[in-house]
């Protein structure tokens, strides 16, 4: 049976939580693995230094490496939990600008992609992949309209073979074939371009 098109609802996809979570976890391992090479450069470069400093009115002497190693590590963990928090932020940020729009239109896709040749796919203004979105529905509308085309076509085709009383095969083969489209494809009644 031929499909009306439904009403668009908007749903509330969001990017996927696992893609968020390793980009989030990469980010932070390059940050760790930067800090700790930076924290190691320092150290290293430091070695064969000595360092003064009072302490209780006493001036100590030590290798500059053991006395800034502290200060190091506590700057390493500060900078490692900002650079963590931001990039949560960032990552979120972004990947409901871009990746909840693109995970939304491969949802929609997929949904043609199976023969729904009535839906239609929208975004917000503002959206990047607007323009993506709008050719994705004109694609989904020149089909719809070529399918649509075929329904009627066969249509008449059936009902001129029934008033020639063509064989009950042929008549069986196209309502078969008719068939065979309502249940493969959704799609307007009345195409129009998008």
């Amino acid at each position: 049976m031929r499909g009306q098109a439904p009403m668009y609802k908007r749903r509330n996809y969001f990017i996927k939580k696992d893609f968020q979570l390793r980009f989030i976890l990469k980010f932070c391992a390059i940050v760790l693995v930067g800090g700790a090479l930076s924290a190691s450069l320092l150290l290293l470069l430091n070695r064969d230094t000595l360092t003064s400093s009072f302490t209780d009115s006493r001036l100590t002497i030590q290798n500059t490496w053991t006395a800034i190693l502290p200060d190091v590590l506590m700057t390493g963990i500060i900078t490692l939990i900002l650079i963590t928090l931001a990039a949560i932020a960032v990552t979120l940020f972004v990947s409901h600008k871009i990746g909840g729009p693109l995970f939304r239109l491969e949802q929609e896709v997929r949904e043609i992609g199976e023969g729904n040749l009535a839906r239609r796919v929208r975004f917000r203004e503002k959206d990047q992949i607007t323009p993506l979105a709008e050719g994705v529905n004109r694609m989904a509308a020149n089909l719809n309209k070529k399918v649509y085309g075929i329904q009627t076509g066969l249509e008449r085709l059936i009902e001129s073979a029934r008033d020639r009383n063509a064989p009950r095969e042929l008549i069986d083969a196209l309502n078969n074939l008719q068939q065979e489209i309502q249940d493969n494809f959704t799609i307007e009644d009345s195409p129009t371009e998008s």
